[in-house]
């Protein structure tokens, strides 16, 4: 349903765009097509599993939500086809994070569409923290192939922040189908139920710990580490394809000593090699640390909350966590 026409013009790049699309089958499979909306919902096109895991938990039945970012898929170095392309021309909203997918980021701003939700406008991007290095002050975490202006943009891994982007999404799609309205608001606070129960969960599970640093391939938790006092220690940049240089390796072997760590985190949708090696050298443990930036076959657990649930019971067992006792210096 379409509250605001589009433009002739519009439509007509949009339909030569989707013309286009349909020619060349063999770039526009049928698993890449778009869901279709029923009659009488909304056609929603979100950019990777965050934001569509958000958004289908407010719509519920009242919206078909397609995800940019295909399953399995690494959403920082996304290319669009044309088919997604043109769903986002005629979608009737569209849900992203601005400076995280630049792919994402030109086609939005080239689509025309009036009903787009950057998270970005009511969760700000924060500058990402000083890596730590110890000595090694001159070793980067890694050689990035995305900067982010110097910002982090996983935003999604405080669940404080997925509150307010939870309280967006509803404001929108009420905006656009107002007789659902208190549906997607009911909707909406179940979801904020359920992420205000396991941040207490986080909250009470990393509350006295025998270390509070931890050492992951993928620095994308440093929102996360913010709000439960931990101090995450990269290997990597904030992008999950970057290489540690052989001083930044040597920085991290120091750490670990320094700190007592038992374990070196990697995720399941980038390769675990750098961190079993580092891991190897020092005789550590390895597990999963998941950015939650998709969910496959490999995932512990099936949608966003079961995942960070599972990250909560490995930075516990790693970090020597003990749940109801004060921290040291806090009774």
């Amino acid at each position: 349903m379409k509250m605001v026409p589009m433009s002739d013009l519009t439509r007509a790049l949009g339909a030569a765009v989707l013309s286009c699309c349909l020619l060349l089958t063999t770039a526009c499979g049928a698993a890449e097509q778009p869901d279709s909306a029923q009659p009488g919902q909304l056609s929603i096109v979100t950019a990777f599993y965050p934001l569509q895991f958000v958004t289908e938990q407010v719509a519920g039945d009242r919206a078909a939500v397609q995800n940019l970012t295909q399953p399995g898929a690494e959403p920082h170095d996304l290319e669009l086809t044309p088919r997604q392309v043109a769903s986002l021309i005629d979608a009737d909203a569209v849900v992203y994070l601005k400076g995280f997918q630049p792919a994402v980021d030109e086609a939005v701003a080239q689509s025309g569409n009036d009903h787009i939700l950057d998270t970005t406008s009511v969760v700000p991007l924060r500058r990402r923290p000083e890596e730590r290095t110890d000595d090694h002050a001159d070793d980067s975490p890694g050689e990035d192939s995305h900067d982010y202006g110097g910002l982090d943009p996983h935003v999604w891994l405080d669940p404080a922040n997925m509150v307010t982007i939870t309280d967006a999404v509803v404001d929108q799609l009420s905006g656009l189908d107002s007789d659902h309205a208190a549906e997607y608001r009911q909707n909406g606070q179940r979801l904020v139920d359920s992420l205000t129960s396991f941040d207490a969960s986080y909250v009470a599970g990393l509350q006295s710990c025998e270390r509070r640093e931890f050492i992951t391939t993928h620095a994308a938790f440093g929102y996360l580490a913010e709000r439960y006092r931990l101090t995450q220690i990269g290997i990597s940049g904030i992008s999950p394809d970057a290489k540690p240089s052989p001083g930044r390796i040597a920085a991290v072997h120091e750490e670990a000593q320094t700190h007592g760590i038992t374990t070196i985190f990697y995720e399941t949708l980038v390769s675990p090699a750098v961190a079993k090696s580092i891991a190897g050298d020092l005789g550590l443990k390895t597990d999963v640390l998941d950015p939650v930036e998709g969910i496959t076959a490999d995932s512990r657990g099936d949608d966003y909350i079961s995942v960070m649930r599972s990250n909560l019971e490995a930075l516990a067992k790693a970090n020597g966590c003990r749940q109801g006792q004060t921290p040291p210096g806090q009774g």
